[in-house]
């Protein structure tokens, strides 16, 4: 029987984002080795976008299994990902979303990447700052304050690494 994310105490919760990063990273992973088969340059662009955002995605892992230790020592937690109604941050590939679309403009393969790796980040940002809103108990409240931050971290990255693109573009016109 799976469980909202509301009805997790503070380990669970903070153990579910431990798994959610560390799931992201595996993807992001996947992503990059796809677009490197295909050997040309613009996916190798794409590629060292979603390598970059593994490693990232590893270091938040890294950044919340540290909190882990700090609030709950060596205490496991059972629960799975799949234990959750919820789906959070799942960075996924549209058809249109990397290959070049018919667009009067094109937009270049890395920022293709990095809106794919925004949309993601955004989503769990609005997630845990929703979650924010709603709960009313404070270790909670706190550990969904820094949840929200740390995606708003992302996604103001993303959002920097797109205005510099745009930024470049303009420049060589």
């Amino acid at each position: 029987m799976t469980r909202p994310f509301t009805s997790l105490g503070p380990q669970e919760a903070l153990h579910a984002a431990i798994c959610i990063e560390e799931r992201n990273a595996g993807i992001y992973q996947r992503f990059a080795e796809m677009f490197t088969e295909f050997r040309d340059a613009e996916s190798m662009e794409i590629a060292s976008v979603f390598w970059d955002m593994s490693v990232e995605e590893k270091r938040h892992s890294s950044l919340l299994q540290s909190k882990y230790a700090e609030r709950f020592g060596d205490v496991s937690c059972a629960l799975t990902e799949e234990d959750l109604h919820e789906l959070i941050e799942v960075p996924c590939l549209e058809d249109g979303d990397v290959f070049p679309g018919p667009e009067s403009r094109p937009v270049p393969a890395r920022d293709r990447a990095l809106q794919v790796a925004l949309h993601a980040e955004k989503s769990a940002h609005n997630f845990y700052t929703k979650l924010v809103a709603t709960t009313t108990d404070k270790p909670l409240r706190r550990l969904y304050v820094e949840l929200s931050t740390m995606e708003d971290g992302h996604v103001t990255y993303l959002q920097g690494m797109l205005s510099m693109s745009t930024a470049e573009k303009h420049e060589v016109q």
